[in-house]
């Protein structure tokens, strides 16, 4: 018992940190991240309590209030904080890989299956809902990789539905932010055994990351990819 209590006092002061730079994070994007949780919590608290004064309980009301004014401060903390991220990650290289890594499960990911000179990238997604291609880079040039990339799937896994997703903010693509939402309102057409069949497949098949001719260690300064960049077999 006495170990228990002694591993959660270890975790209490970890979260209570994580939760402190999460807040220092976001108050750097997000200046009135303080003013807003504290309007929150005060405007819910003062709601509770005048209810309860007027029915006669402000005791009970006011205990209520209290609690509801903290988990409403958290669920607005919670999406500034997921706001004010995404918004520093946008147009960063490799953040769609960072939104497909956090997807959550029943998706297998792979980072980065084709790339090109100019370091436009896309990534691959396996889950119930099919193969989902995600983009980043240039609009123009990634057309030409997902294009490739979904020759390449059709070879391969020709009755597996095939989904592109362009990361952006123009028009025909989906914010940063959005793409998650996104693929989890596509459809699920298949199994989970089928799911798994289809990334035995794929990884059978190999990905850019696994089969380009890097050195061990550190990329040596000044290296480039081969000319022409890897193509799509």
């Amino acid at each position: 018992m006495a170990r228990k209590d002694t591993a959660a006092d270890a975790a209490n002061p970890g979260r209570l940190k994580q939760i402190a730079l999460t807040y220092k994070m976001t108050r750097k994007a997000d200046k009135k991240i303080g003013l807003v949780l504290a309007a929150v919590g005060i405007v819910t608290f003062g709601v509770f309590l005048a209810i309860g004064f007027l029915i006669g309980h402000p005791i009970y009301l006011g205990i209520l209030g209290l609690l509801l004014a903290f988990l409403a401060t958290a669920i607005v903390f919670g999406r500034r904080a997921e706001r004010a991220a995404f918004g520093q990650m946008e147009g960063q290289p490799g953040a769609a890989a960072a939104v497909l890594d956090d997807i959550g499960r029943g998706w297998s990911t792979t980072p980065a299956v084709a790339m090109n000179r100019s370091q436009d990238v896309v990534h691959r997604a396996v889950g119930k809902a099919g193969i989902v291609l995600v983009a980043e880079g240039n609009p123009n040039r990634v057309k030409t990789l997902l294009a490739a990339e979904k020759r390449k799937m059709n070879r391969i896994v020709a009755d597996v539905p095939v989904h592109d997703i362009i990361v952006g903010t123009g028009e025909g693509q989906v914010e940063l932010k959005k793409v998650r939402t996104t693929m989890l309102k596509l459809p699920r057409v298949l199994t989970g055994p089928q799911v798994t069949a289809t990334n035995d497949r794929l990884k059978a098949m190999g990905d850019l990351m696994s089969n380009m001719p890097l050195p061990k260690g550190p990329m040596p300064k000044g290296m480039k990819l081969p000319k022409g960049g890897p193509k799509a077999r």
